[in-house]
């Protein structure tokens, strides 16, 4: 396999999409294009981006190709067995899979306003209304997920569902977001955030953020209180 992602400092999507493939165990090759440089619009017109219209991540295996972060899991899971990413428990798994999906298509203020930076730590400030709201609304979920099932099967879990998959997969941009920029959040979720950053893959791909000599400098702004 091989998975085509951008800058690890900043693209949040590509980290989605990098963590499914660890989580899968399978070896893949990883390719970073630098984002926004001078040769992008070029890059996304090679035949490799063609399916995805020049996003990222673009997932190749063989023939087949994935270029949704959320596809990518599901196809994933298809090939390792789903208990890999998903739990096992039918409500947990259902409540896994909406959480998911919320995140997927949700929160557009926290995304647009709070653009991942893994290697920065702005100082806290109130962000905007609607950013709050999109907080709020993680910390319901999160809440949730932890009550029901945080334990897991074992009563020991870390994550949202116990032991770490798609849905933490899928919020570990949004705990990036909240350290970087100092956003408010409950008491309860530090524990959270603090097991998903230090997860083994996390520390990997934050340690590979930091050796990237690109900057964007438009995502190396604090936006305005």
């Amino acid at each position: 396999m091989k998975l085509i992602i951008g800058n690890k400092a900043y693209s949040s999507w590509s980290l989605r999409g990098w963590l499914a493939c660890k989580q899968s165990g399978i070896p893949f090759e990883e390719v970073v294009v630098p984002l926004y440089d001078a040769d992008w619009d070029k890059r996304r017109e090679g035949d490799e981006f063609a399916p995805s219209q020049g996003k990222v991540p673009i997932l190749w295996d063989g023939d087949a190709v994935v270029w949704d972060s959320l596809a990518i899991i599901e196809y994933l899971a298809d090939k390792v067995g789903r208990d890999i990413f998903w739990p096992e428990d039918d409500a947990a798994r259902a409540m896994a899979r909406s959480m998911a999906a919320e995140m997927h298509s949700s929160f557009a203020a926290l995304r647009r306003k709070h653009s991942m930076n893994v290697r920065q730590a702005f100082p806290p400030q109130r962000p905007d209304d609607d950013v709050l709201a999109d907080l709020t609304r993680i910390m319901e979920l999160w809440a949730q997920a932890r009550a029901r099932f945080g334990g897991g099967k074992d009563g020991e879990g870390e994550f949202l569902f116990g032991e770490f998959g798609a849905a933490d997969i899928m919020f570990a941009p949004v705990c990036t977001r909240i350290v970087t920029y100092s956003l408010p959040v409950a008491r309860f979720a530090a524990s959270y955030i603090h097991a998903v950053l230090n997860h083994p893959f996390m520390q990997d791909w934050i340690a590979g953020a930091q050796e990237e000599e690109w900057v964007i400098e438009q995502f190396e702004v604090q936006p305005a209180a």
